[in-house]
C-alpha cells in the first residue's frame, strides 16, 4: 500500500479538493483506494456522506488513531491511502508526513499563500520523505503567473509537479454534488487535468 499526505499549514491552499479528486480518479484507474481525514473540520468525510456508493472509502479520525487505521487499510487490501490534513496543525501534519511514502503541498499561486509554504516544507525535510508543490487554482492562460510562481516556489527547495491544476468552477461544482471533476465533466479541462496530475503521481510514487 502506498499513503500520500497531503499537507499545506495554510488554509483555503486546496487540500480536500485535491485529495478527493485524486481518489476518485484512482479508484477509477482500477485502484482500491481510500481517504484518511485527520481535519477537525471533517470536509473529506461530509463531502462523501453527500455521495451515495462505497468509494472512495473515507475515515474521520484524530492522527492519534493514525497507525491504527493505517495498518488496518493494509490489511484490508487497500491499494493506495491518501491523507487530508488540516491548515495549522504541526504534529497532526507531521504525523501523516511520517507515515506517507510521499507529500503533496498545494499553493495557490499568490505570493503569501507561496510564503506560506515554508512550514510544510520543514514539516516535509523533518519526515525524511519526497514531497513536491502542486500549482492550485491557477488563473487559466496566465504564463507569467506560473513561471513567477515556480520561481517563488523554488526558494523552498522544493520540486514542482509538472500538473498544473487551473481555477475552474467544475471542481467546487462537482464538490457540492458530491462529485469530483471526472465524474461531473468527464470531458472537461478540470477531468483532464486531474488524470493527468494522477498519472504523473504514479510515475513518481516510491516503488519499494
Amino acid at each position: 500500500m502506498k499513503i500520500v499526505a497531503i499537507l499545506s499549514q495554510k488554509g483555503g491552499s486546496g487540500k480536500t479538493t485535491l485529495t478527493l479528486n485524486l481518489a476518485v480518479a484512482a479508484g477509477k484507474a482500477g485502484k482500491s483506494v481510500a481517504v484518511i481525514d485527520l481535519d477537525p473540520q471533517a470536509s473529506s468525510a461530509g463531502w462523501k456522506d453527500s455521495r451515495p456508493g462505497d468509494s472512495p472509502y473515507v475515515l474521520p479520525l484524530p492522527h492519534a488513531r493514525l497507525p491504527q487505521a493505517l495498518q488496518a487499510a493494509k490489511e484490508g487490501g487497500a491499494d493506495l491511502m491518501f491523507i487530508d490534513t488540516a491548515p495549522h496543525t504541526e504534529t497532526p501534519a507531521l504525523a501523516a508526513a511520517k507515515a506517507a511514502d510521499l507529500i503533496l503541498i498545494p499553493t495557490r499561486p499568490g505570493i503569501l499563500d507561496i510564503r506560506a509554504i515554508g512550514t510544510s516544507a520543514e514539516l516535509a525535510k523533518l519526515a525524511g520523505k519526497p514531497a513536491y508543490v502542486v500549482l492550485n487554482a491557477m488563473p487559466v492562460r496566465a504564463p507569467q503567473i506560473m513561471a513567477d510562481a515556480t520561481a517563488a516556489v523554488g526558494v523552498h527547495g522544493l520540486p514542482v509537479a509538472p500538473v498544473v491544476i487551473q481555477q475552474r468552477a467544475a471542481y467546487s461544482h462537482a464538490l457540492t454534488a458530491g462529485k469530483t471533476a471526472q465524474e461531473f465533466e468527464p470531458e472537461g479541462k478540470a477531468a483532464e487535468e486531474t488524470v493527468q496530475l494522477y498519472n504523473w503521481l504514479c510515475s513518481v510514487l516510491p516503488k519499494t
